[in-house]
């Protein structure tokens, strides 16, 4: 699922790869019968340990970032948190979006029966602030639910913040929610797009990943292609000439 062709970026310090949907980061006791992860399939790519910077959902594909050493880890934690790091995702939501919009909407920490059992049940909700803008939109002749058409909108997002699930919920938040989404999503466009295009995946991407290399200063901006089984949905909307992010 990773191999050699799947590095974006690599150096003595950091190395990103372009994550297939379907993929855990790493072990979790929430998908106990998983037996594969990134952290553990890149390990075996390079023959040496890796760090995870920063958290991909399972159903996400894209870019995913690694560091190399406890120390560019520690380094690239801290620019995460002073916010020195912009991620670009692409996504297909239901309905016709606004051309662009920032959604700022506190979200509640989303709590796993199993692995935050020992976590605080009663905190506050959290700041939570995502931007988008909407690259393009579709109307098919096509009755799903109670509407005779069905209207979609491709979206360029940027969250500006890295609360658990976030543009997922923030999608749904403003009635838009992301296409293939079975946690925050409409069953009704899920099970159309199965049916219509064989759409078995979340229609969610990390495109590209943009901050300074936390040895040398240097302005990295890492991109990945769009995997294969979201391009083939891209071009059955007639989206084929659309550039994103």
């Amino acid at each position: 699922m990773i191999d050699h062709d799947s590095i974006l970026y690599q150096d003595p310090d950091l190395i990103a790869v372009h994550k297939p949907a379907g993929l855990l980061v790493h072990r979790s006791m929430i998908d106990r019968h998983e037996t594969q992860f990134a952290v553990q399939l890149v390990r075996d790519l390079i023959g040496q340990r890796v760090y995870p910077v920063h958290r991909l959902d399972k159903p996400t594909s894209g870019v995913l970032l690694f560091a190399l050493n406890a120390d560019v880890a520690r380094r690239m934690g801290e620019i995460l948190v002073t916010g020195g790091v912009q991620k670009h995702y692409l996504a297909v939501v239901r309905g016709y979006a606004d051309e662009q919009d920032v959604i700022d909407y506190p979200l509640l920490e989303e709590l796993d029966a199993i692995a935050d059992r020992r976590a605080r049940q009663d905190k506050a909700p959290q700041p939570a602030i995502t931007a988008y803008r909407r690259l393009a939109t579709v109307e098919l002749p096509l009755p799903v639910g109670r509407y005779t058409t069905a209207r979609y909108s491709l979206l360029s997002i940027e969250p500006k913040t890295g609360r658990k699930h976030q543009i997922r919920r923030h999608m749904r938040h403003i009635f838009h929610p992301i296409v293939g989404d079975t946690t925050h999503g409409d069953g009704r466009q899920n099970d159309f797009f199965r049916q219509q295009f064989n759409c078995q995946r979340l229609l969610l991407a990390a495109m590209q990943i943009l901050f300074q290399h936390p040895v040398h200063g240097e302005a990295l901006v890492i991109t990945a292609p769009l995997a294969r089984d979201f391009r083939d949905i891209i071009d059955k909307l007639g989206w084929s000439d659309i550039e994103a992010p």
